[in-house]
């Protein structure tokens, strides 16, 4: 039986990488070209394509949406050969469509993979999101507090003062108080048009970003993605689900929700070992975009596993076809 199969990390961690450069390389002749959709199919085709290579018995479990709303890559989707371990895939074949379309930075493509059952099944709602990175104690910062408080408590933890602490916030008009009670305590605040998972990966690498903290709604799928790179990175993360209306708590009562008020920790998030991978498509502050130079393309990938920590970057070049 493929579930009685053991999930051997190590192992798939290679695959997984493959997956997430195979979708970045597709999306890459779309940078720049104003085509969301058509750089966000891409990706999706080719990522579905490395993972049904994969000895694996996989289940989407955050994808691009329900069945009627994503035609590959929907939530529930069988992945892999069938012949291998059970496992749950969480995945954004392209987490910043509206950047590459443009041409901007932090384009990623990024895929997480663990035993059936230890990713949680978010429904498509939003999340309410805060993270700071390894090495501070447990709960240094929570939701129930207010932002200012966060602040506060971070820099303490920190030993410094609010002036020497760094947020990153998605730019939205829904964040218009958050921004200016941060602003208020004389903390800096870095916005991002786009990317939250990229946003929360910040935190825990901020001796190279120069951010300490995330904090801010953003879609809830992308918060267990944020959640599976900190679990192998280190750092906190917490996250509520938020409900606009009848419709999204019945989502998320058919995903399996039973407390809709619950505050999930990282580890609630995602309750086994992982691994993630993330392959930049445009430069940024985590991964360098592909590059191109006559006959070859290079991607820079981002491969991580929790069981180790071990976070290993890799310049993969190829020819191009």
């Amino acid at each position: 039986m493929a579930d009685a199969q053991e999930f051997h990390d190590r192992m798939l961690s290679l695959g997984l990488a493959r997956v997430s450069e195979a979708a970045a390389l597709a999306s890459a002749r779309l940078v720049g070209r104003g085509d969301e959709k058509a750089a966000d199919q891409a990706a999706v085709n080719a990522m579905r394509e490395q993972l049904n290579l994969l000895d694996i018995a996989g289940v989407v479990v955050i994808g691009e949406g329900e069945r009627d709303e994503a035609p590959m890559l929907f939530i529930g989707e069988e992945v892999g050969t069938g012949n291998g371990p059970a496992v749950d895939i969480a995945l954004d074949p392209l987490e910043g469509t509206t950047l590459t379309a443009k041409d901007m930075p932090n384009a990623l493509t990024v895929i997480a993979m663990a035993p059936r059952g230890s990713l949680l099944h978010a429904p498509d709602v939003y999340m309410e999101k805060l993270a700071i990175g390894p090495g501070y104690a447990v709960d240094t910062v929570t939701l129930s507090m207010s932002p200012a408080e966060r602040v506060h408590a971070l820099a303490k933890a920190k030993g410094g003062e609010a002036a020497d602490i760094t947020v990153c916030i998605l730019e939205r008009p829904r964040h218009e108080a958050l921004i200016e009670e941060v602003r208020s305590t004389g903390a800096a605040i870095r916005l991002i048009t786009d990317g939250d998972v990229a946003g929360v990966i910040h935190c825990a690498e901020a001796h190279l970003t120069g951010i300490d903290m995330y904090m801010g709604s953003g879609g809830a799928p992308e918060g267990v993605l944020a959640a599976a790179a900190l679990k192998c990175m280190g750092g906190q993360m917490y996250g509520q689900l938020l409900f606009r209306n009848d419709d999204e708590r019945m989502r998320a009562k058919r995903a399996g929700i039973t407390d809709l008020d619950r505050i999930y920790t990282r580890d609630e998030l995602v309750t086994a070992d992982v691994i993630f991978a993330a392959t930049g498509v445009t430069s940024g502050s985590i991964l360098a975009g592909i590059q191109r130079e006559p006959g070859w393309v290079t991607t820079e990938t981002i491969l991580m596993r929790s069981k180790t920590g071990s976070v290993r970057r890799m310049s993969y070049r190829s020819p191009v076809k």
